[in-house]
């Protein structure tokens, strides 16, 4: 399902006659149907193979491009699977690029999805609860380790790169990344699989790295062959030898004997190749490079665990016994901030891991809420009420949120263990109305959740013309008429009380369920802009009128412009020769004074 233009992003952007492919593109990525990114960097997902009973992590995720590959992989089987039994689990150590990676993912509306801010090297070990109720280590069947790196395979379309490029960011990363990797592979299941990407071409950031990590396991990790799983790529197979030099490439290195004291800090003997490096099979790695069929270059290599490593710990007691800190909340609910200093520990402290995130606040057995809104929709007995959450203490709910049943044993385990910043899709939203006796509608982003579980009372089936009826109303103060509405509709809308809704309209070619509003007199769909011009697209409607050209646009505004300042030069004309009548006149009273 992925789609390549052959066009640069500045052909896009400032090609006039491409406005309306520039504009598709971002509508289409803000509503969640497409995703844009390099090819070369889609394969490690693909890689991966996320099957929707996987619990995957992704340790570097941000901005979130690989993560949406993998929450869709997840929600790959939507026929068999209401909520997929898997989740995704998206970590990085940046607590503002965590803020774009949820703004990345939330397109894609799911419930099982989490993300965390931590340092990936030191990832704590996470609690889950067991089928007989106690309590174990998490660990995941995939984990994708994406590293940071020197991104010298980026040099084609990041010109800077070649002024900044040297080998010591090499040097630096390489302990980073071996890092990142092991605390990676001790949190994988025996018989799971870890991916390990970068940007780079480099072997100290690449084959180093494999080498260390596998030697280290004792035979526990293995380089398996994924090249399956991607068709027709071309690449090139891992190295079995390469050299080191000093940071400026003056001088190569064979081996760490021939290396100066004075690198001796930064270049290491494991950055060399083991003298037994055959039996690493890192010739099964995959190496892009950029001139194989004009892309980026990419390094991807697959681990596979066989048994525990000798360096992994899981002792349970440790996290079990570990005492809760106590949340202050204020009158509102919210958590009360502690205040720090200007300056010292605690301001850096508030710098690198941001700010106090509200609470997670699952529903209670029994909810009067709850009660209602199942009520209201009938819900089927099968959609589990305490997976629904709020992010505030208080008597008034706002957002109601759902998540799936294993992120909500994650969350409650460990919210106390590790910075949760986001989890569960947008559900139940309060809208007070006093025509409404229930004052939750649903809400579109949890509809592909909700949907399975509601009953057939707040339903409409609505035909093409009903629904690019409702989809062209861009005033929502002046929703349809009913009367305008397919017999049919008109008659289901009599029989509906006033209230959120689903409106279904199928074809042979797909189904679509959008949330709508039965007003008074009136039927609406309540999607948002974005959401609105894709479905028109999908069937087949006049979409002109939403059809921006910014190059007109421009155009119009220069000569409005242009127009001003000439009104401004003719009214400054009249201005002078009225000043000069009025002191001509007042010469000439003085003259006959």
């Amino acid at each position: 399902m992925a789609y390549q233009l052959d066009l640069t992003r500045k052909d896009i952007r400032r090609s006039e006659p491409l406005y309306r492919l520039h504009n598709f593109l971002i509508n289409e990525t803000n509503a969640g149907a497409i995703s844009r990114q390099e090819a070369v960097s889609m394969i490690p997902p693909l890689v991966l193979d996320v099957k929707p009973t996987d619990k995957v992590l992704d340790m570097c995720a941000a901005p979130g491009s690989k993560t949406a590959q993998l929450i869709e992989a997840l929600h790959a089987e939507p026929e068999k699977y209401k909520i997929p039994p898997g989740f995704v689990l998206a970590n990085d150590v940046d607590n503002n690029r965590c803020y774009m990676l949820v703004h990345q993912a939330k397109r894609l509306n799911s419930p099982c999805f989490v993300v965390t801010n931590h340092d990936s090297a030191f990832f704590p070990n996470l609690l889950q609860s067991t089928s007989d109720g106690t309590k174990s280590i998490l660990k995941f069947d995939k984990i994708l380790c994406d590293v940071p790196c020197s991104g010298d395979g980026t040099l084609r379309k990041n010109p800077d790169i070649w002024g900044k490029w040297n080998l010591g960011q090499a040097y630096n990363l390489h302990g980073v990344q071996y890092r990142i990797t092991r605390r990676g592979a001790e949190m994988l299941e025996v018989g799971g699989r870890l991916v390990y990407s970068t940007c780079s071409l480099n072997p100290i950031e690449n084959e180093a790295v494999l080498q260390r990590i596998i030697a280290d396991s004792n035979g526990a990790l293995e380089i398996v062959d994924a090249s399956h799983l991607v068709p027709g790529l071309k690449y090139i197979p891992g190295m079995t030898k390469w050299k080191l030099a000093s940071k400026e490439v003056d001088e190569t290195y064979n081996n760490f004997e021939e290396v100066p004291e004075k690198y001796h800090t930064i270049i290491r003997p494991n950055m060399f190749p083991l003298p037994d490096i055959e039996k690493y099979g890192l010739e099964k790695c995959i190496r892009v490079l950029p001139h194989l069929q004009n892309s980026g270059g990419f390094f991807v290599a697959v681990l596979q665990k066989k048994a525990q490593l000798p360096f992994e710990k899981n002792d349970v007691k440790d996290l079990l016994e570990k005492p809760k800190p106590e949340v202050k909340v204020d009158a509102e609910g919210k958590p009360i901030e502690e205040k720090s200093v200007p300056w010292g520990p605690q301001r850096k402290r508030r710098r690198l891991h941001g700010y106090k995130e509200d609470p997670y606040v699952f529903f209670e057995e029994n909810d009067a809420d709850w009660l209602e809104i199942k009520k209201f929709y009938e819900l089927d007995d099968s959609f589990n009420s305490r997976c629904l959450l709020t992010r505030c203490i208080t008597e008034k709910k706002k957002n109601i949120y759902y998540c799936s049943e294993l992120i909500r044993d994650l969350v409650l385990l460990n919210e106390d263990n590790i910075k949760i910043i986001n989890t569960g899709v947008k559900s139940f939203v309060r809208c007070e109305n006093r025509h409404t006796q229930h004052p939750f509608r649903l809400a579109q982003e949890g509809l592909q959740t909700t949907n399975a579980f509601v009953g057939s009372s707040r339903r409409i089936v609505v035909e093409k013309e009903d629904l690019i009826l409702q989809l062209n109303c861009t005033d929502p103060t002046k929703p349809p008429s009913t009367l305008e509405l397919k017999e049919a509709t008109q008659q289901r809308c009599k029989e509906l009380s006033v209230g959120s809704c689903i409106l279904k309209y199928s074809d042979e070619r797909f189904t679509l369920h959008i949330v709508g509003w039965r007003g008074t007199s009136s039927l609406r769909a309540y999607v948002d802009s974005s959401e609105t011009l894709h479905i028109l697209r999908l069937l087949g409607a006049d979409i002109s009128k939403f059809e921006v050209n910014k190059y007109e646009k421009a155009r119009e505004a220069a000569a409005a412009l242009a127009a001003a300042e000439d009104v401004s030069e003719d009214v400054a004309k009249a201005a002078q020769e009225v000043l000069e009548e009025v002191e001509n006149d007042l010469n000439d009273a003085a003259i006959t004074e």
